[in-house]
């Protein structure tokens, strides 16, 4: 009964909060998903000869080619941002940020490198979380009618950006024989199964943000290394990678697991259970009126079933 009580206190707490920052939390979301994007498309002018020469060092591909690729990545991250925060072609936006993810996991090896691998494809879950929202805004018909279904694109789309995300957690994984990491594993894992399952979804995703913003802030503080060391470099970049996950997972908490999780599932049982006890309701009623009012009946079963279900 207390892990009930305790459990039900901590749902309660993350709607509380999601109904406070309704309003504002998608479009915090969006902005942590697109930070790594921003910084990186910064960069890129800011380093031009480093990353324009390293191109060339590594692929032998010459000055123009080398060139070509630091201008296809400066722009392609900066205008996709602004798309994003814009809400303007939004689908396009992330396209070519995915696209942007497939070339630099190729130009930087980053094929190769699990570690890295797994935050990339971390990142392109991101990015299916915010196609999705998009996708939700754009086939929208009728503002503020609900709708029975959700179209199957976008649930999946929900599904795969919710598996994608939990990837990021696994390279934070530590495998020694501290009761701190041990306990962090546990949890860690435990968090990253509900998430990906979508079981309490909101409130494990929210708890992972709070825990990845935590470790984020205490191992990546690349504010602290002098900004002519290359470790300087490389907290930033892991910094804001990991914000991009974290608004990943803030979008997780604003628009709920999808079609394709355990939390619809239990919420599509309670609605037959609501439908079922409405017309039970409605039959009784029918016998004890008869036949003469039946269509407003059926006028006010179908109107109370719409408004349970939603």
């Amino acid at each position: 009964m207390g892990q009930n009580d305790l459990m039900g206190t901590a749902e309660d707490f993350a709607d509380q909060f999601l109904r406070v920052t309704k309003q504002y939390l998608p479009h915090v979301a969006r902005l942590c998903l697109i930070s790594t994007f921003l910084e990186d498309g910064i960069r890129m002018w800011f380093q031009w000869s480093e990353q324009r020469d390293y191109i060339d060092t590594t692929w032998s591909c010459g000055y123009l080619l080398a060139s070509s690729f630091v201008f296809l990545n400066l722009l392609g991250q900066l205008t996709g941002c602004v798309l994003v925060l814009s809400r303007n072609f939004v689908q396009y936006a992330c396209f070519g940020l995915f696209g942007i993810i497939a070339l630099q996991t190729i130009a930087y090896s980053i094929l190769w490198d699990l570690k890295f691998l797994m935050r990339n494809l971390a990142l392109g879950g991101g990015l299916l979380l915010l196609l999705a929202e998009s996708r939700s805004e754009g086939k929208s018909m009728f503002a503020g009618v609900p709708t029975m279904r959700e179209s199957s694109p976008k649930q999946y789309m929900q599904l795969g950006g919710r598996v994608l995300l939990v990837l990021m957690f696994m390279t934070l994984l530590h495998f020694d024989a501290s009761f701190f990491s041990i306990i962090q594993n546990i949890v860690g894992t435990a968090l990253m199964i509900l998430v990906a399952i979508g079981f309490k979804t909101k409130l494990a995703a929210l708890t992972l943000v709070v825990w990845l913003f935590a470790i984020n802030v205490y191992f990546n503080a690349f504010w602290t290394i002098p900004v002519y060391k290359p470790m300087h470099d490389f907290l930033k970049y892991d910094f804001f990678q990991t914000m991009s996950v974290i608004g990943g997972l803030l979008l997780v908490v604003a628009l709920g697991p999808g079609g394709v999780s355990m939390d619809e599932k239990k919420k599509e049982k309670k609605k037959k259970q609501h439908i079922m006890v409405w017309q039970k309701f409605s039959e009784n009623a029918l016998a004890l009126c008869g036949n003469r009012y039946k269509p407003h009946f059926y006028a006010v079963f179908y109107i109370l079933v719409v408004f349970e279900m939603f």
